[in-house]
């Protein structure tokens, strides 16, 4: 049993639980303007209040345990990203707080609107920049980043940002969908579909300019006979993309947002394809940048302590609010 490979895979369900769990939510933020004043975007509000700020544990989870299990990539991909944190978080916190102070200041409530939607947008955004300069590569010497203040800012990295918002915008919808009734749903259903499109489009795009990043990804993606292995991801995507459309067009309540997350389960299968074992691309394996086993099984502990627990409490918390939801709240 490699506890390496198993603390990888650790960090990697705590990234996909964020993005299934704060990504429908910081969708709604970027598809909120859309939404009429009044009634839809309370009910958009109201069908995240009871999860949103719990939702975000898994950020800390997948940040604090990339420190303490790979603390030379973290030493060296948090460098390489600073100014992106640094909006994310800025986005998290504006965000966070226009959820808050809307209710709470109506005479202000137009301005926290505009705050959350500007809050939400950046944070998708920054996320989808970090991905796509973690993948594009981060120069390396001496086991220190090396590489300038905006080696981030590329192509590359704008199109994997756009994705990620028009990922996000879709979650929020067919959250919306799910949650919510009367014109609000309406809306979402309009909504769902070029978030859908757009969507696919960039995640297409991602995929044919990712493989010549690299040599690796090429290799991984375009030569036998691991292409036999590989292709399977984007046949599987074309399927769940079939039945996203379908579910839209028939218009079923459950069905899309479970498709979604299907799509960006996809996403970091494609993702890990590329990439593994490299936790810094052709630069640090997972192997090179982790703490001594005694540590990893001390930390291990720890985890499977709390971690059946957050899932327990955060399941609980979706049953108890489990429905749909109305301006005045869940019925």
């Amino acid at each position: 049993m490699d506890l390496t490979v198993i603390w990888a895979f650790i960090i990697a369900f705590a990234v996909f639980a964020y993005v299934v769990m704060d990504g429908f939510d910081l969708g709604i933020g970027i598809l909120f303007p859309v939404f009429d004043v009044g009634e839809e975007r309370d009910q958009a509000m109201n069908s995240i209040a009871p999860v949103w700020d719990g939702n975000e544990t898994w950020l800390v989870l997948g940040g604090g345990g990339l420190l303490a299990a790979f603390p030379l990539a973290y030493a060296i991909i948090l460098p390489a990203t600073y100014p992106l944190i640094i909006i994310m978080l800025l986005g998290l916190v504006f965000r966070g707080v226009a959820f808050e102070f809307r209710w709470r200041d109506p005479n202000h409530r137009q301005f926290w609107d505009l705050a959350f939607t500007g809050g939400s947008l950046a944070a998708a955004f920054a996320q989808g920049m970090i991905l796509g300069a973690i993948l594009q590569g981060v120069d390396v010497i001496d086991r220190n980043y090396a590489g300038s203040w905006f080696d981030w800012l590329t192509p590359y990295t704008l199109l994997t940002g756009a994705g990620t918002v028009a990922g996000y915008a879709l979650l929020g919808a067919t959250w919306l969908i799910w949650k919510t009734e009367g014109t609000a749903q309406t809306q979402a259903y309009r909504l769902a579909k070029p978030a859908a499109l757009a969507t696919l489009a960039l995640m297409a795009a991602v995929s044919l300019y990712t493989p010549f990043l690299e040599a690796q990804y090429y290799q991984r993606w375009f030569t036998m006979p691991n292409m036999l292995f590989a292709s399977q991801v984007p046949l599987i995507t074309i399927i769940l993309s079939y039945f996203l459309f379908r579910a839209l067009v028939k218009q079923r309540e459950v069905s899309p947002f479970f498709l979604s997350l299907g799509l960006f389960a996809l996403g970091m299968a494609g993702l890990g394809l590329s990439m593994f074992p490299f936790i810094v691309p052709d630069q640090i394996t997972i192997w090179d940048a982790a703490v001594p086993e005694k540590s990893q099984i001390f930390m291990l502990v720890g985890v499977v302590l709390t971690v059946p627990f957050i899932l327990g409490y955060t399941a609980w918390t979706y049953w108890v609010f489990r429905g749909k939801v109305g301006t005045g709240g869940y019925h």
